[in-house]
């Protein structure tokens, strides 16, 4: 009896009990490798692509695996969007807003100035315009981009002199991810762009004078507590910044069906175990810098007023010059002021309420 045989008289049940596999489970190995754009360091950011290449391959019996590489090991930090979009690599784990040089509207996919919350970014993402906006986006750069985690709210970064005004901010150095640095030019800040993993030798040899990452947790770790005593909050340019994973366009497309669900839904799964991490993670490493010293600021108001002012007049002059900014920035601007007019009668006040109770 052939093997058509056997499929057609026993059944699956009958298949499975002959050892034959039917066609469609037969797939090829897949090998991909992942270029992050941050240090191994961080079980937190850079774990994420970890967690998602782990469940990739339990998902595929073993048969899709994916290395993957901290930033510098295959390809430079702010290198890995040409790299994909090169095909030299098949995927890769950054912040988008690192690329706004190639194009501002890179960073409407990963966070702006007073722009969304986590939340409110993931809503945007799944169920408003935002995933179909940015996928027609990035199609000119060769990349398929799936949300791969969000850090939360961030903190607004370590300084060695205090912060009493606006005026403290002219001629600061700042390390600061991308994008910000457009806004925060109009302040008199000079915006440096540095990668994750030498941010503390930069800080530590004066060559800026301050700098932000992400929050307590990862803060901590990276030792910038020993460099600069004052950790100033909120991190008003990352209200809720999304991490992607950019796929090569021509190989996602390659991949059979079953692999495009399991590439979606381990990406889906490690997008939602990054923000639970930090969220679970940054309570504790906040006690324990300020109970080593760290003194612990809120930013003045006249600098949220003017930081707003800016970021409001940057947006201008980019609807006017950048026509993918234009075309993103509406569809996301509507959506920020609809879902903060929730938020204003529900999560704010809930917030606001419970976080002045003695608990």
């Amino acid at each position: 009896m052939d093997r058509r045989s056997i499929i057609k008289n026993a059944g699956i049940a009958g298949v499975l009990a002959a050892g034959v596999a039917p066609a469609v489970h037969a797939q090829a190995a897949v090998r991909w490798r992942l270029a992050s754009s941050f240090p191994k360091a961080l079980d937190t950011i850079f774990g994420a692509a970890e967690i998602f290449a782990k469940h990739v391959k339990e998902m595929s019996g073993g048969k899709f695996e994916i290395s993957v590489h901290a930033a510098g090991e295959i390809a430079p930090a702010f290198g890995v969007v040409d790299a994909v979009q090169q095909g030299s690599l098949e995927c890769a784990h950054t912040a988008p807003y690192y690329f706004f040089g190639k194009n501002e509207a890179f960073a409407l996919g990963c966070a702006i100035p007073f722009g969304l919350n986590s939340r409110q970014m993931t809503a945007w993402m799944f169920q408003g315009n935002g995933m179909k906006l940015m996928r027609e986006f990035y199609a000119k750069y060769n990349i398929v981009n799936f949300p791969m985690g969000n850090t939360g709210a961030q903190m607004g970064g370590w300084y060695r002199k205090e912060i009493k005004s606006v005026a403290d901010l002219k001629g600061l150095k700042f390390r600061t991810g991308g994008f910000p640095g457009k806004v925060m030019e109009k302040l008199g800040v000079v915006p440096q762009n540095i990668p994750g993993g030498e941010i503390y030798t930069a800080l530590e040899k004066g060559t800026i004078d301050a700098a932000e990452w992400i929050g307590p947790y990862d803060d901590q770790k990276l030792g910038f507590n020993k460099v600069a005593p004052f950790y100033y909050y909120p991190g008003w340019w990352e209200g809720g910044p999304q991490l992607d994973l950019f796929i090569n366009q021509k190989a996602f497309e390659a991949l059979s069906p079953e692999n495009k669900s399991i590439v979606e839904n381990a990406a889906a799964y490690a997008h939602l175990d990054m923000q639970a991490k930090y969220d679970a993670r940054n309570p504790g490493a906040l006690k324990q810098l300020v109970g080593s010293g760290t003194k612990l600021r809120p930013f003045p108001n006249d600098v949220l007023v003017a930081a707003f002012k800016a970021s409001e007049e940057t947006y201008a002059e980019l609807n006017a010059k950048n026509e993918d900014w234009k075309k993103i920035y509406a569809d996301y601007s509507k959506f920020r002021a609809e879902s903060n007019l929730w938020f204003r009668f529900t999560e704010a006040k809930f917030d606001t309420f419970m976080q002045a109770q003695k608990l």
